[in-house]
């Protein structure tokens, strides 16, 4: 009678690991925004699931300098800028990264909404 009760409690168990699975699995997200972001101040919140065909636009700075920004469905890409290391062109594309785009040089960050990005932790 025991070895009955344990079968049945790892087919139960192996049931709900593996509904649990498949949901994970097909789950959508929902919803990336990448946030376009210069010194702290959103300029530009574009949602990246709804994107249906690529676009570009540039970001100008006060005192010259610009970043074009480079949108296509489902990611987000610095295509061009006229910083000295183009740190940010080398990034690549943003789509579901942990890390944002930086352009120190323009105080720029493209980030996905809702992600903290952390310089240093403090204890």
């Amino acid at each position: 009678m025991r070895t009955r009760n344990w079968i049945i409690l790892i087919a139960a168990l192996a049931l709900v690991l593996g509904v649990l699975s498949y949901l994970t699995l097909t789950r959508r997200s929902e919803g990336r925004v990448a946030e376009v972001v210069r010194d702290g101040e959103v300029l530009y919140e574009i949602d990246l699931d709804r994107v249906t065909e690529e676009s570009q636009f540039t970001v100008e700075y006060p005192g010259g300098g610009s970043n074009t920004i480079l949108v296509r469905p489902g990611r987000i890409r610095v295509l061009e800028a006229d910083c000295p290391d183009k740190i940010c062109v080398d990034q690549g594309w943003l789509s579901d990264q942990a890390a944002p785009i930086v352009c120190l040089p323009h105080h720029l960050v493209i980030r996905l909404a809702g992600e903290q990005v952390t310089d240093a932790v403090a204890r």
